[in-house]
């Protein structure tokens, strides 16, 4: 049992923002918690995070391509690489995949949407659960998975969509995943939602090294900072802070299925 008895489902840890550090810094995850998901956002992070996962018990890999990535994507062989991904014991997921609206140079609408059905598609292949990346693209996403329910497993990672939006996906038996937005003092909207979301929905993340939660708002995020979000969780939900991640955790192995 680590420290802190909780996972951070979602860092990118093969970002050239730890190269400096990044040993020291495992060293310290691997004693505070649980576990790590490193999700991919391409070809080479992908295979940094399966590198990763092989290299330490509590690092997990997901891999997939990221909405803003697949411009690059030529033909479909990249299917090929990803089924020999999903076989491996560490990869726990397809992600992170889904669509994004917000940079106007990223693919095109119906590029990004059959990116994601491939992708949806062979992760319910290999019955592995997908994490889902959702900017600017509410409507898509609700009419795309609207239609997945009781297909594919997943968690809508750093939500940032509306509780009426929230409401419908745990309804189909989704997960949402929170981070350090929900400790930023104006983002009054995303804590009314986490207050909702029932327990047994939830999992949480740091995206490190983005989205550093307050009190390092400003810094690199890393995911020993994930005990703030489960803090704050705690603090909404009125219960203690180990009660979150007992259920967190257990909402993490049921999600993810290959996680020990």
């Amino acid at each position: 049992m680590s420290r802190l008895g909780i996972f951070d489902t979602h860092a990118h840890l093969d970002t050239p923002h730890f190269d400096e550090d990044r040993g020291v810094l495992l060293a310290q995850i691997g004693e505070d918690l649980e576990g790590v998901i490193n999700p991919g956002c391409d070809e080479i992070s992908s295979r940094f995070a399966v590198e990763l996962a092989e290299k330490h018990d509590f690092m997990y890999a997901a891999v997939g391509w990221h909405p803003g990535d697949v411009k690059g994507i030529k033909d479909d062989s990249y299917l090929e690489q990803l089924a020999k991904w999903a076989v491996h014991p560490k990869v726990v997921a397809i992600g992170e995949i889904g669509l994004d609206y917000y940079w106007k140079d990223n693919a095109p609408r119906d590029v990004q949407l059959l990116r994601l059905r491939q992708q949806v598609d062979l992760a319910k292949e290999y019955n592995l659960p997908i994490i889902v990346h959702d900017r600017e693209a509410h409507g898509d996403i609700m009419d795309f998975f609207r239609e997945e329910q009781d297909k594919v497993k997943a968690v809508f990672h750093c939500y940032s969509g509306s509780l009426e939006m929230a409401k419908e996906l745990i309804k189909w038996g989704y997960y949402l995943g929170f981070g350090g937005t929900a400790t930023y003092k104006t983002a009054e909207k995303v804590r009314e939602i986490l207050a909702y979301v029932p327990v047994e929905h939830l999992l949480f993340e740091t995206d490190a090294p983005y989205l550093t939660p307050v009190p390092h708002r400003g810094k690199r995020n890393n995911p020993l900072y994930t005990e703030l979000v489960v803090q704050k969780a705690a603090e909404l939900k009125g219960i203690s802070f180990e009660e979150m991640a007992v259920q967190s955790t257990k909402n993490t192995k049921e999600l993810f299925k290959k996680v020990k």
